[in-house]
């Protein structure tokens, strides 16, 4: 799984996203208040410069509070930049919309966030729950504890996802994710899992086919072969429906199923046949993870769990 989050080169672009960080208008700000003694005891003194002191305090303020405005609006611009690159599917252009912006503001919540919903699709989890995690003390927006949860399912931490998936109740999609975890991660509830599977709302494509294939891995780890490879064609045939990297996250859980019901071959073509579907993304990178950890021998049993993430 990829260690470098953002490797990309680092262009000059905004300095700050508050007026204390930049220097120029820190000291612009800081000379302002100067000035401003300076009035307040001109005027103390009875000199008639005060005013004029006062007068030029004041520009200096206007001009600070004008300049951070200024880079605060392009700020938020940058930000939008990079949602509206993620809504649309480009990861390479969101991540260097991203990279640049994490490197100055590590700490700051919108940032943090941005960066874990652009980490987490490109195949990082790791990087992608540690900053979700911080951002969601402020923001526990839908798409962050979604994707908060899934990471933490993609690391095999079913405790954490669970934990994660307490900020949002009763989301349709934080329960998907949930029952990954619970299904398939180290820790995980399998009963539990699997009753959340069959609860699953199916009213878009991506859904249900999603519901379908965890209802699979469901029922490999009971032994049903009839149903794993009845759900794992339904879920298939709406794969016309989806974009390749729902393909290949999808190919990744079905690999799952067959690995836990046995069939060793059928998981290794499976997650290699999602690893091609859409390269550097977190399908991809999950299933090359557990190709990597499937038995040379194609008649080695299935395992009880996920090995844990490094």
């Amino acid at each position: 799984m990829p260690r470098e989050a953002f490797p990309v080169e680092k262009p000059i672009v905004l300095k700050a996203s508050m007026p204390g960080s930049h220097p120029v208008i820190r000291a612009v700000w800081l000379a302002a208040f100067v000035l401003l003694l300076v009035a307040v005891g001109l005027r103390g003194l009875g000199s008639f410069g005060s005013p004029l002191v006062a007068l030029v305090a004041a520009g200096w303020f206007a001009a600070g509070l004008v300049a951070y405005l200024v880079r605060h609006a392009r700020f938020l611009a940058t930000l939008e930049r990079g949602e509206q690159a993620l809504r649309a599917g480009d990861l390479p252009a969101a991540r260097a919309v991203v990279a640049p912006l994490l490197d100055r503001y590590p700490a700051f919540p919108p940032v943090q966030r941005l960066a874990g919903l652009v980490l987490y699709p490109s195949g990082d989890p790791l990087s992608a729950a540690s900053l979700l995690e911080t951002a969601a003390r402020s923001h526990r927006d839908r798409q962050a504890v979604v994707t908060l949860v899934a990471a933490y399912a993609a690391l095999n931490k079913a405790g954490d996802a669970r934990r994660s998936a307490a900020l949002r109740p009763g989301d349709p999609d934080v329960a998907l994710a949930l029952a990954w975890a619970e299904l398939v991660a180290v820790g995980g509830d399998r009963a539990r899992g699997a009753e959340l599977a069959d609860a699953l709302r199916t009213d878009t494509p991506s859904r249900a086919a999603m519901a379908m294939t965890l209802q699979a891995i469901a029922a490999a780890q009971r032994g049903d072969a009839e149903t794993v490879r009845a759900r794992l064609r339904e879920a298939e045939d709406r794969f016309v429906l989806l974009a390749p990297d729902e393909r290949s996250f999808l190919g990744y859980l079905g690999g799952v199923a067959l690995r836990e019901l046995g069939s060793i071959d059928d998981a290794r073509e499976t997650f290699t046949l999602a690893m091609a579907a859409a390269p550097e993304t977190i399908g991809e990178a999950l299933a090359r993870r557990e190709r990597s950890h499937l038995a040379s021998e194609s008649s080695s049993p299935p395992s009880s769990s996920q090995p844990s993430a490094d």
